[in-house]
């Protein structure tokens, strides 16, 4: 856990992979205050999945940014709310955004900016300052941004609730990038073991659901 909490701090990513009864995916991990267009560019190439930025939950109250879900609910149809995940029983996506300062937003360039933004949203607000979201970004866009639990881990066990935890515990911003890991050649998620094995060719530090849950509380 250490290492983990170290490589976060100083850039480098962590694996984390949650529970076989769960999602059973790994997902890379960034601190999203320090995400640079090169991570992007590993989350695109060796990750593969989706690029999201979690935000802590009181930092996403105060800078009204609510769940997809309910926003889909209260629109009308409730068809397309993800009432019936096999593995959770909502989903932490809210809204996907761009910077404002960016021009397709698609760029691995352009998505380090907003994401570094949003870290820096969350370090304003929960800092007690004051931040115009709806001024500095633009929706829809190329990041997903995903809201952590109100009770964090004690209410939701995902990547999204155990990174920004991660991120805690290492003192950084709690705002997180995470990236599913997958496998070319199966099309399906990379394997436990095939991501442990890509941790230890590159010196990453790798984390079960297990591990971290053992040793967070």
């Amino acid at each position: 856990m250490n290492d983990a909490l170290a490589d976060l701090r100083d850039g480098k990513p962590v694996l984390v992979h949650d529970f076989e009864d769960r999602e059973n995916e790994v997902d890379m991990v960034y601190a999203a205050s320090e995400i640079t267009h090169d991570n992007v560019a590993r989350l695109r190439n060796d990750a593969g999945g989706l690029v999201c930025v979690a935000v802590h939950p009181d930092a996403a109250r105060s800078l009204g940014l609510g769940y997809l879900s309910d926003e889909l609910a209260e629109a009308g149809d409730e068809r397309l709310v993800d009432a019936d995940l096999d593995y959770d029983d909502r989903s932490s996506f809210s809204t996907w955004v761009n910077h404002r300062s960016t021009r397709t937003g698609v760029t691995d360039k352009d998505r380090a900016k907003t994401i570094r933004r949003v870290a820096d949203a969350v370090e304003t607000v929960l800092a007690g300052g004051a931040f115009d979201f709806p001024s500095e970004f633009r929706a829809p866009g190329h990041v997903a941004v995903l809201r952590g639990h109100d009770a964090l881990l004690d209410g939701r066990q995902g990547h999204t609730e155990m990174s920004l935890a991660l991120a805690e515990e290492a003192g950084a911003v709690p705002a997180t990038v995470v990236c599913e890991m997958l496998d070319d050649e199966t099309g399906e998620a990379a394997t436990v073991n095939g991501a442990r094995r890509y941790a230890e060719e590159n010196g990453l530090a790798f984390l079960s659901g297990e591990e971290f849950a053992r040793l967070v509380h």
